[in-house]
């Protein structure tokens, strides 16, 4: 199946935004993509400071176009980090997908906050805003189960590891890596996570934009179960397109039976809720 990737260019003016990434994702479509991303945080600007002031409720506003774009083109729409949600007074970077059909399938709330602090170059913190998720987020399609994250996720092995024992063959993490981090890790976790757990692994980023208070790396990309890199954009707005090949997945797995090897007699990651 074709999956399209939607690097989109954000400005601060939610409706353009919105409308661009309807726009982004009919064409998507009209190219015979059946599983569609957008990129973390498509809605507004990145940063703390705008959290509050373009939170909505889901569903709501944004929710409601991706629904109703998901069932125009009769694809599976990830929203990307759709919106800051707020819920019971509490703000979450949280994703939304959509099905053919316009319901909703699953709502991946980003379990890690991003909290760091390299001295010279960055310091962010998310938890000063927003409230951590607190499960995992799978959903069926007719040609794979899919795991969800949300950007910092991705550093997080185990929690590939458990999409993958409960038999996900595809992970899409909505991301925006920075200037510091994308370069030195962005393509390094992608690769490491289709690798461990033979799985393919997308990305989608915001395009960069030089001027915003937080500057994305860009470089949506594509990773396959043999760690190649398949599909990659640039910096700029594109839609990055690759089709998804399930008999090579298996094929690797039988080559290298990994799963079938592990020694769960010494060791083992479970889910816990």
């Amino acid at each position: 199946f074709r999956l399209a990737l939607i690097q989109l260019h954000v400005s601060a003016v939610k409706s353009d935004n919105l409308q661009r990434a309807c726009g982004l994702v009919r064409d998507a479509s009209a190219k015979g993509a059946k599983v569609v991303a957008l990129p973390e945080c498509f809605n507004s600007p990145y940063g703390t400071q705008y959290f509050k002031e373009y939170a909505e409720k889901i569903p709501g506003e944004s929710t409601q176009k991706l629904s109703e774009v998901a069932r125009e083109c009769s694809i599976y729409l990830i929203g990307g980090r759709s919106i800051p949600e707020e819920d019971g007074g509490k703000l979450y970077n949280t994703c939304t997908v959509f099905g053919p059909d316009g319901a909703m399938l699953a709502k991946h709330r980003k379990v890690h906050l991003f909290d760091i602090n390299i001295p010279g170059k960055i310091q962010f913190k998310e938890s000063e805003t927003l409230s951590p998720g607190n499960s995992f987020s799978m959903f069926d399609t007719p040609y794979c189960k899919v795991g969800l994250g949300i950007c910092y996720d991705i550093r997080f092995a185990e929690m590939a590891q458990v999409y993958g024992q409960k038999g996900c063959q595809l992970l899409i993490y909505p991301g925006a890596f920075n200037m510091t981090t994308g370069p030195a890790h962005w393509e390094l976790l992608q690769r490491g996570r289709a690798v461990d757990n033979q799985v393919y692994v997308a990305t989608v980023s915001p395009a960069r934009d030089e001027k915003a208070s937080y500057v994305a790396w860009g470089h949506s990309t594509v990773v396959n179960p043999w760690g190649e890199v398949i599909a990659k954009a640039g910096a700029e707005e594109t839609v990055v397109y690759t089709d998804i090949d399930l008999k090579k997945l298996t094929e690797i797995r039988q080559q290298i039976p990994i799963l079938s090897q592990k020694r769960c007699d010494l060791y083992g990651i479970e889910m816990k809720k």
